[in-house]
Parts: C-alpha cells; sequence; structure tokens
C-alpha cells in the first residue's frame, strides 16, 4: 500500500507490539494515526510468549480479552531443576487470586499479539504501511518533518507528534542521536519453537535446567505439544554460522538429561542478549516506546509486556493533547513515569540472569546447595509469594510521586498514583456483581464516590460534571451495604465518611480525597491534570 498523507496528527515508526497497541489506544480516543514498519508484514514468528496480568487487564478494558484467554493458556508452575534433577516445584494455580481478575502467567505468542491488534486496527480502519523505511527527521515547533522511502519512492510527511516502536536498532532513536546506553551479554543464545513428544515435561510447567554446562528451558506453548526452547550455546557452537537445530540437541541434553524428541521444528534462531536503556524517553515532539527505549534479559517475561505499557501510558496523554482536551504539560508526565520503571527492570532483570549464568565457585554453591531451599521457602511464605506475582504481574507499578496525581487523605494503604486495585462490587440496584476495573472500561477519567451521599447532593455533582466535564468523567458511585464492605475496608474509609477518587485513563488513580469537594477536584483536574 502506498502512503498518500501527507500529514498526520501521530506518525508511529514500528508495528510491533508497542507500536500496534500505541495506534490502537489513539484510535479508542478518535485520533487517527498513520503506522509504518520496514518490515514486509507482520511476524509469523512467537518471539515474546509470556502476558502479565497487568496487560491482560489493559486487553480486557479494550475490550480483547475473551480472544486472549481463548488463544492461550495459564504456565501451571515452573519445575527447577539442578545437573539434571528437581531442586524444586513451584506451583502458579491461582498465585495472584484477588490481586486481579487474571490471576496467572498467560501464555499467548507475541505474534499472536500483534494480530489481535492488527485486527483492532482494521476495524477501525487504519492501515498499516509495510516496506516503508524513514530516511529522516527534522524537528520544528511546530511538528517532525520526514521523509520516508515507500515502494521505492522518497515520500515527505509531516507530524506534529512522532513515536519510535521500532525496536533495539531505532532508526528514530538513532536520528534524534539518543544515546542508548548499556552493554551486550557475553553468552550467545539459541531459541527454538518446536513440537516435543516428552511426556516427562508435558504438564503445562515451565521446566528450568541448570548445570555446568548453562543453562536451558522448556516452554508450554498454547498448542498441543509445542514448546519454546531456549538456551545458552556451548563455546565450541558460538559464531558458527548456519547452525541448525540438530547441532545444539546433545548440548541440550546434557544441560538438561532431555533427549528432546522433535517432531516438526517451526522456528530456529541464535542470538545475542543485551541490556540497554535510551538516556531520553523524549526529544520534544518525538518519544521513545518498547525496544526502541529499553531491552533486557527475557528473565520473568517482561519485555512485551512493559512496551504495552508504555503505548498505554502514553497514548491517553498524547490523544487528549491532540484533541485539545489536555495542555501539552502532561506529556512531560510519560518519562517521568516510565523511566524509573524501566530502569527498576533492567536492574532486576539483569542481576536475576547473571546469577543464573555465573559460573563462578560461589555462585555455583549458592545455586547448587541454597537456591532450592531459598525458591521453597519464598513460595511457601504467602506474603513473599504475592509480593513476587505483584513485581512479575506488573500489577504492583505505581506512580506516586507523579507531579498529575494529587493525594489529600489520609489513606496510607491505596494512595494516589496506585493502580486501582481490582475489588469486586455487588450493584445493589441491578443486583449483580461486577468490579472497579469494569466500572474503567470506558475512556476518559472515571470519578467514584465511595460513601452515603444525599440524593440533593448525586443531582449536585451530576450537575457539575455535566456543566464541566461532560465528555470527561464517567461517574459511579457507591453507597455502604454489607457485600461492599470490603471495599470500603481496602480504601481505609470511616463510618459515615465518603471518599472521591479520580481514576486516571490507565486505571491508575490520580486524585483521592477523604471528602467530596468540587472546588479540590476542579483544581486537581485542571491544574493538576491539566484538564481543558
Amino acid at each position: 500500500m502506498t502512503l498518500s498523507e501527507q500529514h498526520t496528527p501521530v506518525l508511529i515508526v514500528g508495528a510491533g507490539p508497542s507500536g500496534l497497541m500505541m495506534a490502537a489506544q489513539l484510535l479508542r480516543y478518535g485520533v487517527q494515526p498513520v503506522i509504518i514498519d520496514n518490515k514486509q508484514g507482520p511476524t509469523d514468528e512467537s518471539k515474546a510468549l509470556a502476558v502479565q496480568a497487568r496487560s491482560l487487564e489493559i486487553y480486557r478494558q479494550m475490550g480483547l480479552i475473551d480472544r486472549v484467554l481463548e488463544g492461550g493458556k495459564a504456565a501451571e508452575g515452573l519445575s527447577f531443576n539442578l545437573d539434571g534433577k528437581k531442586a524444586a516445584s513451584l506451583s502458579f494455580s491461582n498465585v495472584g487470586e484477588g490481586q486481579t481478575a487474571f490471576p496467572f502467567i498467560h501464555l499467548y505468542q507475541q505474534s499472536k499479539n500483534e494480530k489481535l491488534l492488527l485486527d483492532f486496527l482494521t476495524h477501525h480502519v487504519c492501515p498499516i504501511y509495510w516496506e516503508t523505511n524513514l530516511i529522516s527527521l527534522k524537528q520544528t515547533e511546530k511538528g517532525v518533518e520526514v521523509s520516508l522511502q515507500n515502494s521505492g519512492q522518497i515520500l515527505n510527511l509531516t507530524c506534529d507528534w512522532l513515536i519510535g516502536a521500532d525496536g533495539a536498532h531505532s532508526s528514530v532513536r538513532k536520528q534524534l542521536n539518543i544515546p542508548f546506553s548499556g552493554d551486550t551479554y557475553a553468552h550467545e543464545f539459541y531459541l527454538a519453537d518446536v513440537e516435543l513428544l516428552n511426556e516427562e515435561i508435558n504438564d503445562g510447567f515451565v521446566h528450568l535446567y541448570l548445570g555446568k554446562q548453562g543453562f536451558s528451558g522448556f516452554f508450554p506453548m498454547p498448542e498441543p505439544n509445542r514448546y519454546r526452547i531456549i538456551g545458552n550455546l556451548p563455546g565450541v557452537l558460538e559464531k558458527k554460522e548456519d547452525l541448525r537445530i540438530e547441532n545444539v540437541l546433545p548440548y541440550l541434553q546434557d544441560v538438561s538429561g532431555i533427549h528432546a524428541n522433535v517432531k516438526y521444528n517451526y522456528w530456529f534462531t541464535t542470538y545475542r542478549l543485551h541490556h540497554r536503556m535510551a538516556d531520553k524517553f523524549r526529544e520534544q515532539r518525538c518519544f521513545l516506546i518498547g525496544d526502541a527505549a529499553h531491552i533486557h534479559s527475557p528473565v520473568g517475561g517482561q519485555g512485551m509486556n512493559t512496551g504495552l505499557q508504555d503505548a498505554y501510558i502514553l497514548a491517553w496523554k498524547l490523544a487528549g493533547v491532540v484533541n485539545g482536551r489536555l495542555k501539552e504539560s502532561i506529556l512531560d508526565s510519560y518519562s517521568t513515569e516510565r523511566m524509573p520503571v524501566a530502569k527498576t527492570l533492567l536492574n532486576t532483570t539483569d542481576k536475576v540472569f547473571n546469577i543464573v549464568m555465573s559460573n563462578k565457585w560461589y555462585t555455583r554453591l549458592f545455586k547448587t546447595y541454597m537456591m532450592p531451599s531459598v525458591l521453597k521457602f519464598v513460595w511457601n511464605n504467602k506474603s513473599i509469594r504475592e509480593e513476587l506475582f505483584k513485581r512479575v504481574s506488573q500489577i504492583n507499578i505505581n506512580y506516586r510521586d507523579s507531579a498529575i496525581n494529587l493525594h489529600i487523605s489520609q489513606s496510607t494503604k491505596i494512595k494516589a498514583g496506585d493502580r486501582l486495585p481490582y475489588l469486586k462490587v455487588f450493584d445493589e440496584k441491578k443486583q449483580e456483581e461486577t468490579d472497579l476495573h469494569e466500572w474503567c472500561s470506558k475512556p476518559g477519567f472515571t470519578f467514584i464516590v465511595l460513601g452515603k451521599l444525599a440524593e440533593s447532593d448525586l443531582f449536585t455533582l451530576a450537575k457539575w460534571i455535566t456543566q464541566n466535564y461532560p465528555a470527561t468523567l464517567n461517574f459511579f458511585y457507591l453507597p455502604p451495604s454489607a457485600k461492599n464492605l470490603h471495599v470500603f475496608e481496602a480504601f481505609e474509609i470511616k463510618p459515615n465518611q465518603v471518599k472521591s477518587l479520580i481514576i486516571r485513563p490507565d486505571m491508575h488513580i490520580g486524585f483521592i480525597n477523604d471528602k467530596v469537594d468540587m472546588v479540590l477536584m476542579d483544581n486537581y483536574l485542571r491544574n493538576v491534570a491539566g484538564v481543558v
């Protein structure tokens, strides 16, 4: 398809998961972007495998969750093996029960995520211009001028905003001269997607093996008998060209003790891992998201999910600016909120990965004699297990220090900047059960009042919203009741107290107050969140 547009409000460079999510979120807010990619079309390679609970919550908000759940499956647990012998077995069964609607790690390949989002874009008549390269970009006060190459032609396009979602080798980042600080891990790795006839690992668990020769892992995929196999290449195979899966199978058996009975090989590749982060995520009118902004080891299945959430967090802010509903200053919060998340993730995955790969004597002693006991102790401790799930699932990410939140409350457990907790709610009027996340399904901010209000006060609030924020605020009211006592306890609401919350479009709490005060809410929306 040939690009014919001369101007677009938002140009997205890169049609991987992050770029596609960015486009999909912008479309939810009525902004039609242009999205380009230098590939010939969408990937048919599985690539990233895990979709964490926080990403599933986003898909639910978009109305796509049924397809995601139907196309994947939950990991049953983790089997940890040392020198071919089982050292620990950790069940994932409902590990995050009560914390999210999705208390599991969902296995749903990157290629399926991309197909899902591509279908969303197609439904909203948003094409992708494949085989289109970014040649150059130049920023001005009012926008960005870009030169693109499409179907052998050089095309000039202007945009108000540009999103670099073009991966680790981002041409956008390079054009902006933003350093990509970090390093490359020493080892070379292999990855294979295969159909296996090995009953000993056909239990839905992730099977990890550590040995003197390195590590390997078998990750179950949604399809019957299909697995992702990963491992480090032995020294004798590093830097060799034209490697095939047959070359690594003997070394895989040495590490795992398993003779992999490969019925069919779908994909085999070798690669090096990097841990890098852009020095900044924004340069004037250009933003970096996903792998263009940060890359790290695959420990914990965090990479794709972090990119999806970069797009999710940025899109509502950018759409608000494009639509004239939010002040441009809100865009400053993208970097201040997401860079600490990326930095923490980079440091955490780096430390864990280095322990896994280290062959130093003291690390070997730790892995052999202490790690199994530590894993079992941690997993048998309910509070520690829940905290680990929160971290891996990314539901623990908060923006409490962000300048676009306002906490005017004595609450200590839940604060402005936190992800809105997943709490079930019983609707006394409709006599049906729902939850707080379901209340946030529509685009825009969600205004929630918890506590008893007089009918006249409710009328005044409804009038205030209609006159001032008709396209901004979705209003919900929850009076006290026996079936909803847990909600009031979670928010530390005292008897006869009323609490007001304004939830950001990304389901993070922007404002909490221990009373309903329209003046303070006006101040938050206009002066803190920047509502026009």
